[in-house]
Formats: structure tokens, sequence, C-alpha cells
């Protein structure tokens, strides 16, 4: 499905799109930068994106929005960034208002395929130059497509939760699965990677496979209802492979209330603030690290070169499995962080000691090593 999946550093040098610092932050909370013509004089085009919600994970508000506005304005690009906040309605509305005012490039983040694919044809039909942004709208048409490998973040969760079974002396566990949004394409492509690992273990008997839920909408409190209903059709789950920290949260939620938490290993993924106090204090064994500002500055170089007319060579293609298409595209490499390395999070400035280290959390921290 997929070519030349990058390092963070190679995809950054790959790209080579040289962005000229001429801006600064206008303290707009949607609308960045001037849209003036850069230092080498060429006329840049506004660009527009659209984030998909704030509830399924609190990177698009803590993370993307703040990175991806932090490049236009360096580059003195006019921005428009809202949040459909879950609502597909919504999500074309935006679209629609972003091409009227003048956008010439679109970065979204799909809600689902459909929603997503009306969005890229309507910009298509408009001549507006379009971005798949972390999620592979499937069937679309969007010039680029910027993410992680994500069967390799699903790959990381697998192993994580063997290691942590295996750490546990676990014998024959039944394992729980927690799987994202069934109409995210990266749900699909965690699963791959997770199952890729879990399989085997079932199908050789050295594990059980217990329930296997979908969340609609990564939605935390449904994740809740959902893992209580697993929990009460197999009261003797030993390890929970959560597809997110918000899904992998909801999960110890119901384990606390059971006295179970930190006795079932739990994964997650994004390296949310909550997620990285759960592997702390015991509850989380582990999550995926994304670092969201290379994701960020990969979309944002080439969104800038494609406001300015420019057509720019990208260094991996996915295959669209719906259309067949081959996308051009920027793969990035996640991380596994585990307790022993919850400290990288922190050096790579995505988490702040102030922010992680509260209260019960400070003594965990210095155990950890955050200095």
């Amino acid at each position: 499905m997929r070519k030349g999946i990058l390092t963070l550093g190679a995809a950054a040098a790959a790209l080579s799109l040289g962005l000229t610092a001429c801006g600064g932050d206008n303290g707009g909370s949607s609308a960045s930068g001037s849209g003036a013509p850069s230092a080498s004089g060429a006329s840049i085009g506004k660009i527009g994106v659209i984030l998909p919600d704030s509830k399924s994970s609190a990177r698009w508000e803590t993370a993307d929005r703040k990175f991806l506005k932090a490049a236009f304005d360096a580059a003195g690009v006019q921005s428009d960034i809202q949040n459909a906040q879950g609502d597909k309605t919504a999500f074309q509305t935006i679209a629609d208002q972003m091409i009227t005012n003048g956008a010439k490039v679109l970065v979204i983040v799909n809600l689902d395929s459909g929603t997503g694919k009306a969005v890229l044809d309507k910009a298509a039909s408009q001549g507006v130059a379009t971005i798949d942004y972390d999620r592979l709208t499937l069937g679309g048409s969007a010039s680029y497509y910027v993410s992680f490998d994500n069967e390799k973040v699903g790959q990381l969760q697998g192993e994580g939760l063997v290691k942590c079974l295996t750490d546990n002396k676990a014998q024959k566990p039944i394992v729980a699965e927690l799987n994202g949004s069934p109409t995210d394409n990266n749900a699909t492509l965690f699963k791959n990677g997770y199952d890729s690992v879990l399989k085997p273990k079932y199908d050789s008997g050295e594990y059980v496979k217990g329930p296997d839920d979908s969340v609609p909408d990564w939605d935390n409190a449904q994740a809740g209802t959902i893992f209580e209903q697993q929990l009460t059709q197999q009261p003797k789950i030993a390890g929970v492979l959560a597809a997110n920290d918000g899904l992998g949260n909801a999960a110890i939620a119901v384990l606390k209330k059971e006295k179970l938490n930190g006795k079932v290993p739990v994964t997650g993924q994004d390296a949310t603030v909550q997620g990285l106090q759960n592997i702390l204090v015991g509850d989380q064994c582990m999550t995926v690290y994304k670092a969201i500002k290379k994701e960020a500055d990969a979309a944002s170089q080439l969104a800038i070169a494609l406001a300015k007319g420019e057509k720019p060579s990208a260094p991996a293609t996915v295959k669209d499995p719906e259309s067949g298409r081959d996308v051009p595209s920027v793969l990035l490499d996640p991380q596994a962080i585990y307790f022993d390395n919850v400290k990288d999070v922190v050096n790579d400035g995505y988490v702040t000691k102030e922010e992680l280290c509260t209260g019960e959390f400070a003594a965990k921290c210095t155990e950890a090593g955050i200095s």
C-alpha cells in the first residue's frame, strides 16, 4: 500500500521546499499572516485548514492548530484554520466558505471518506489544490497525503501489549480490542498493524481473542460503555488493545471501578498528557508518539508551495485501496513510549514538564528521569 516510509528528518529533507520566514503571529484565532507576497516576490494564495473535532483527541487543538498556524505565519501566508467539531454538514459548509473566500489550497482531516471526497471534488472543480492531512480520503482526489506510517503505529501498539503481557507473566491472556472509528481509514490501518502482531498469538493458542469492537467517531464516552459491556461479557480480560489514549483512558476508568487498573495492560496512541500520566502511574502500559510538529511542517511546506503555484514532489506514494490511485505522500515514523522513555516526549517539546508533572505525578516524573 505504501512506498518509501521516511524518518522524520529524512522527510523534511526530502521535501526541501525552502520556506521563506517573513511573517509573525498576528494574534488572530483562525486567520494568520498577511497574504502579502513572499520575500522572493511570488504572490502566495490563502490556505484553508479544516480540523475534524476536539473530542476524539486533544492533539487537533493543542498541537496541529498551533504548529500549522506557526508555520504559515513564519512564511507570511494568510491562513484560515477551523474545526468542524465532528459535524459533517459543518465540515462541508466550512470548505464552501473557504473556497468562496479565495482559498487556493485546502488541507483537510476528513470526518469520513464520503464527506471528504465531496469536499475534495468540489475544490478540484474550482481549481483549488488539496492535501489530505493525517487521514487518507478513500476514493478522493487530494493532490498529496501527509501522515504517519499508520500500520507501523498499530504494529507498535501490538508489540507494546505483548511486551506488557510478557512482563506480567500472563498465561493465555484474553485480549480485548477497542478499535477506532469504522469511518476513519487510519483506524483500519492501525488495526491491520496490531492484528499482524496479535493474530499469530491467537492462532497459536498463546493468547485468547476476546471482544473486538469499533468505537463510532472515536467517541470516548461510547468507548467506556462498549468496554463495560466487553468486561461484562468476558470478566477475565487480561489486556486491552485501545487504539488511542482517549479510548484507553475510557477503558482504564472502567477498570478502576473493578480495581483492575494497573493489573490489566492498556495501550494508547497520541502521547497526550492524560495518556502519559496514565503511563507514569502504571495504569497504561504504553502509547505511540507521533511528532505532530513534523507532520504539520511537512503539510505546510507542501501547502505553501501549492499556494505559490508550484508542483512539489513528494518522497513516497500511498495506493488508495478504493480508487487504486497512487497518492504522492509524506509518511513519518512513529515511536513507542513506555515509562522509561516518557521523557523523550517532554524533551521533544510536545508536552511540557509543567503540564505533565502536576500533583501526584511529580514524584513519578522524577522517577522517570524528567527534569
